[in-house]
């Protein structure tokens, strides 16, 4: 167990910010066993320390990069249940932990009133960097969707498409499906897995990335400009959604997602657009705060 020393991180925002779609709260059951393991078995921490060790908090699951991480979020600060290795190796780069999020916090114009409310109410939030191929599938769904529906589509598509793991501790999971494991598919295969319309999108875009038209590794070497332009080519991938991939898989921090929430929000409050020149190069840091801010918050 690993106690996370790192100012301006909240795996519990990060859950809520719309971000990834494979974290989430464990939630427990009457009988005090954890729901929701896809092994069915007891979960990572119980079977890694005695339960009544750990600290009381909230308790969060991820899988990311075919590895799985339990958190725990509490009074007493946050811990990851893992090795310092795996940490080091995986999980800070992942959560971007050696950033300093103050930097993007501090600057802030106080005379945006709206802005400071947004960046306290989602201080929390980091900007993750996730697998390209997850992120690209992930928004392609996430399109007229909501969240929960989301999780839903990508814990079948997984389940049904992922190779099955299980943590040292048995603890079963999937990985997310590779290109090859969709691109055989009919355009129609992914209905019954609850993707609607959005089944030829992920499949067209399977079959891109298996045959190498679509070079995942070399937009991953790409500028912001040249990358977004790589992804509009993808058959279901527009301006919001291409931006969401660039900020949360490539980590392009001036990407800023225009979605109905966000759209909202500069009509009430920036009618001559968001101040991007000020806060060049993390602006998209900013939409976070501000996006966390209009779901969790007071709205627009």
């Amino acid at each position: 167990m690993i106690k996370v020393e790192t100012d301006h991180f909240s795996p519990g925002q990060i859950c809520q910010s719309g971000q990834c779609f494979r974290m989430e709260r464990i939630e427990e059951s009457r009988d005090g066993a954890e729901a929701g393991t896809e092994s069915g078995k007891e979960s990572e921490t119980e079977n890694d320390t005695e339960h009544s060790a750990l600290p009381k908090g909230d308790r969060y699951r991820v899988i990311a990069g075919g590895r799985y991480l339990e958190i725990i979020e509490g009074e007493e600060g946050c811990y990851f249940l893992c090795s310092q290795e795996e940490c080091d190796a995986h999980w800070k780069a992942y959560f971007d932990l050696e950033t300093d999020y103050g930097q993007y916090i501090r600057p802030i114009d106080p005379g945006d009133a709206y802005l400071v409310r947004a960046a306290a109410s989602g201080s929390g939030i980091r900007i993750l960097r996730q697998d390209l191929w997850e992120t690209i599938v992930s928004f392609l769904i996430s399109q007229q969707n909501n969240i929960l529906r989301i999780r839903r589509c990508i814990r079948t598509i997984c389940e049904g498409y992922g190779e099955r793991l299980e943590t040292p501790h048995g603890v079963g999971y999937h990985a997310f499906p590779t290109p090859q494991a969709l691109a055989g598919l009919e355009e129609d295969g992914l209905l019954a897995s609850g993707l609607g319309y959005r089944s030829k999108y992920v499949v067209r875009a399977a079959r891109c990335a298996a045959s190498g038209e679509l070079d995942l590794e070399g937009i991953k070497a790409l500028p912001y400009r040249e990358a977004k332009e790589e992804l509009l080519k993808l058959f279901g991938v527009g301006e919001k959604v291409a931006d969401c991939i660039c900020l949360f898989a490539l980590h392009h921090l001036e990407a800023f997602p225009v979605d109905t929430h966000i759209s909202q929000v500069l009509q009430a409050h920036y009618k001559k657009g968001f101040p991007k020149r000020r806060y060049k190069g993390y602006q998209g840091v900013l939409q976070q705060y501000i996006f966390y801010h209009t779901l969790h918050a007071d709205g627009p």
